[in-house]
């Protein structure tokens, strides 16, 4: 079979990185791809929601399951642009349709979803710009600090924590007239959940699913958790507290009732869902869902995969879900993202990367790379991740971090601190 993945960043490296072990598979394609996920396959440029292109390349290269990486392409409908196209209709996409996007694609319907189905969340209230006034009274309710999430897709940087009332208020009326553009035409005001943060993934066909390792990312710039919201420098699994009892507390509270919620909604959900979770004094609660993989997770999570992810698909597709089992390999797998210099605000591109040949007993995966001129060079902030695996996160850690010296750009920055909350 001929597959194709849409994406171009670490995600869809690691998706391509695994699935080019594959047997099942005759030619791996990868739009646009980046400078890692050639050696995968074959890079095709071509935007992951310019749907009639890729209508075009699915027909000419004779493509039987596509793989979404990236939330957009979702939410704009990539797949029900399959489903109603008489040519496409036969070929399975890993992805939901625009309504179970909507779980990702407006924070204002995750919420009245858990609300309505019992899952585990913050207290909310919603707003728009004519009910600001209702929202600064609101926030006044709310102990610091506070919690507010513009609606709709900001790239991962439409959540702001606040420790000043004055200025949660200030931000709130600067995100409702237009901060995050239409996304925050809405924004979700939230209590804050104090806990530690960590994602757990399923693969699901709408009726059955199957757990993937769960994993903890470093969102913030600066050592200790602290600086901007970068979106990910890097992952760790498996979670040290994510033991057994909490799992099983993370499917019977949160994956069944979401499960249950998609079928009782009646949406055609085909693909992952991301929970964003927050362990509050040992229970799950739902920070956010995401209707695709995470990353940097995935970069952790996929070299811990043993089976085929062909098979899983193909249970998936098959309605055989139920009786699926996921291997996995009982290793740590530590994910040290290198980004560019300045990230996540302004930074330049076009940096030459050395020391790629040099990397041992590590996988580098890709992010924002590109090759130019036969050499590799950065085009993006978050550059590559570099993943370990062995026994302990310790010596995986340390193994992420002697690679991650090894490569070179200018204006390399990476964090050294990853795990030091899970010690």
């Amino acid at each position: 079979m001929n597959v194709l993945i849409l994406g171009s960043g670490g995600r869809e490296h690691a998706l391509a990185w695994k699935l080019s072990q594959s047997k099942k598979i005759d030619q791996l394609y990868i739009a646009p791809g980046n400078g890692g996920t050639q050696h995968c396959g074959t890079n095709i440029d071509i935007a992951p929601d310019d749907f009639e292109a890729i209508k075009k390349i699915t027909l000419e290269q004779q493509i039987g399951l596509v793989i979404v990486g990236p939330e957009a392409p979702l939410v704009k409908g990539i797949t029900d642009f399959f489903t109603a196209e008489e040519k496409l209709k036969s070929i399975p996409v890993v992805g939901p349709t625009k309504a179970g996007a909507k779980l990702e694609g407006s924070k204002d319907f995750a919420k009245a979803f858990m609300q309505e189905f019992k899952i585990p969340t913050a207290q909310y209230q919603s707003f728009t710009k004519d009910t600001l006034k209702e929202g600064k009274t609101f926030l006044e309710t709310l102990k610091a600090p506070y919690v507010l999430k513009a609606d709709g897709l900001a790239a991962g940087k439409g959540v702001l924590i606040l420790e000043d009332i004055d200025e949660a208020k200030i931000e709130l009326e600067n995100m409702l007239t237009g901060k995050f553009g239409d996304a925050s035409a809405t924004v979700v005001i939230e209590e804050f959940l104090k806990g530690i943060e960590l994602s757990c993934f399923c693969y699901t066909n709408g009726k059955d699913y199957v757990m993937l390792p769960e994993a903890k990312d470093y969102k913030r710039i600066g050592e200790g958790d602290t600086g901007l919201n970068t979106g990910g420098m890097g992952s760790i699994s498996p979670v040290p507290f994510a033991n057994k009892a909490f799992l099983q507390k993370v499917e019977e509270r949160i994956v069944e009732p979401t499960i249950h919620g998609i079928q009782q909604r009646g949406i055609d959900y085909h693909g992952f869902i991301f929970f964003g979770l927050m362990n509050v004094n040992g229970d799950p609660y739902v920070i956010e869902y995401n209707v695709r993989l995470g990353d940097p997770e995935t970069e952790s999570i996929m070299p811990r995969i043993k089976t085929d992810l062909m098979d899983m698909f193909g249970a998936g597709i098959e309605d055989n879900l139920k009786d699926f089992t996921l291997e996995l390999k009982p290793d740590f797998a530590t994910a040290v993202m290198l980004v560019s210099g300045g990230y996540p605000e302004a930074y330049e591109k076009g940096k030459t990367i050395t020391g790629l040949n040099a990397v041992k007993d590590s996988i580098v995966l890709h992010a924002g790379t590109k090759i130019n001129n036969n050499e590799t060079v950065t085009s993006g902030g978050r550059v590559m991740a570099i993943t370990s695996l062995d026994q302990t996160m310790e010596a995986a850690l340390k193994t992420s971090m002697n690679n991650a010296e090894k490569i070179n750009f200018d204006k390399k920055y990476y964090r050294k601190d990853l795990g030091f909350d899970l010690k």
